[in-house]
């Protein structure tokens, strides 16, 4: 009996250490850390790429503000190659040849009579001919990249944030130069007199959005306190971006002076008077008898009414201007 019990118990270990073999085997170890890894800095969090789920309205905005930049790509690609085309043609080095170089082959090779400029033949860069495009204002997650794009206005309000930038590097210069007693030099004054600022309508296509007339009231109000410092002409090159130059008076513009005939009359003659196609050359004698003479013809050198009325309406104008005068 006591050899049967042994067995047994002998029996009954083995078969228990076969149990735990069978176990260590299929079940692997579990280790567990007695310390926590922190991260060095918060970049490191935010380096790890987020899977966000893109809607198609915002996939398709992508779309199109991809397919125009490579449009635009494509056009300029086309435009410098019809420039160095024309260039050849007109026996011009390509590599010299400007946009003033272009309108002269092209007024020479399509002549047009075109009364308006916007009807005739031009090659112009596509950035001027075709209407220019906000680039994508936000990425696939839809975080926008400008930090005012919430304003609704993002340019313009950036451009109001830059002026006060200016204003206030402005001040600190003039801070310093008072601590050492230094006044501005009047001579360096911006002069506004021949300049105006940007009309509403360019200055909107310049910042590629709408703004209302209070704002571009706002826009005018801060630039004129930017250029009325006494400093500002540190800053003349940002003011001349939204200034535009006034027509200046030529030559042609002066009045010539009177000359005497062989009678001792005075006279004015104007030469190569430009009316869309016709030329003529007019000549006003003083003190005159009312003649007026065509071609050596009276008035009725004109067959229909309308050019005589609108020829009269003219001397009428000028003898009001003469006597106002």
């Amino acid at each position: 009996m006591a050899n049967i019990a042994q067995i047994v118990t002998r029996f009954k270990s083995l078969q228990i250490q076969s149990r735990l073999s069978t176990a260590l085997k299929t079940c692997r170890p579990v280790l567990y850390s007695t310390s926590a890894e922190v991260p060095s800095s918060p970049e490191s969090i935010s380096t790890v790429p987020k899977k966000g789920k893109v809607s198609k309205a915002m996939k398709a905005y992508l779309e199109r503000a991809k397919a125009h930049d490579e449009f635009m790509k494509i056009q300029n690609l086309e435009f410098k190659l019809g420039k160095r085309h024309l260039a050849n043609m007109m026996g011009e080095d390509p590599e010299t040849f400007t946009q003033a170089d272009i309108d002269r082959a092209i007024q020479y090779l399509f002549p047009s009579g075109l009364y308006d400029k916007k009807a005739r033949p031009m090659m112009k860069p596509p950035e001027e001919v075709i209407p220019q495009r906000k680039a994508a204002e936000f990425d696939e997650t839809g975080r926008p990249f400008h930090s005012m794009f919430y304003t609704g206005r993002p340019n313009y309000y950036q451009l109001l944030f830059d002026i006060v930038g200016y204003l206030n590097n402005l001040n600190a210069f003039e801070d310093r130069m008072i601590r050492k007693q230094l006044t501005p030099d009047p001579t360096q004054q911006i002069d506004t007199s021949g300049s105006e600022w940007l009309a509403k309508e360019v200055l909107e296509r310049q910042l590629l959005e709408d703004i209302s007339d209070s704002e571009y009231e706002n826009f005018v109000n801060v630039m004129t306190r930017l250029i009325q410092h006494p400093y500002s002409y540190k800053e003349k090159a940002f003011i001349d971006q939204y200034r535009k130059p006034l027509l200046a008076k030529t030559d042609a513009d002066q009045i010539p002076k009177p000359q005497l005939d062989e009678n001792g009359k005075s006279f004015i003659t104007i030469y190569e008077c430009l009316r869309k196609s016709a030329r003529a050359d007019v000549t006003i004698i003083a003190p005159g008898t009312g003649n007026i003479t065509i071609n050596g013809q009276d008035i009725t050198y004109f067959d229909s009414v309308q050019p005589r009325e609108q020829f009269q309406r003219r001397v009428v104008i000028s003898r009001k201007a003469a006597y106002a005068s």
